[in-house]
């Protein structure tokens, strides 16, 4: 599967190394273009997942605000419940297409 944002994949992996949450397609981290993304300071906590970290994504000067996200520390029953850990996997939206 693959992220594309601005025509440019950014995260490419196979299916079955891609967590599936709540109709998001979560990456393993080292599957992005570490050059296309930032932390942020938006601050979001989830009631179940705890809380998120926010990263922006840009591609040739154009940039999806808050555009990845992830929960690096998500809480031990989000991880029981989900049955795999998905602390070290980003999701994607804001403008970044995820395709088969």
């Amino acid at each position: 599967m693959r992220a594309i944002f601005n025509g440019k994949t950014i995260a490419e992996a196979p299916k079955e190394d891609l967590i599936y949450i709540e109709g998001n397609w979560y990456f393993p981290l080292s599957s992005v273009d570490e050059s296309v993304y930032e932390k942020t300071d938006t601050p979001y906590t989830c009631p179940w997942k705890g809380e998120a970290q926010y990263y922006n994504v840009t591609v040739d000067g154009e940039t999806a605000e808050d555009g990845m996200f992830q929960y690096p520390d998500a809480k031990e029953m989000a991880v029981q419940r989900v049955k795999k850990d998905f602390r070290d996997h980003v999701a994607f939206w804001h403008g970044v297409e995820v395709t088969e």
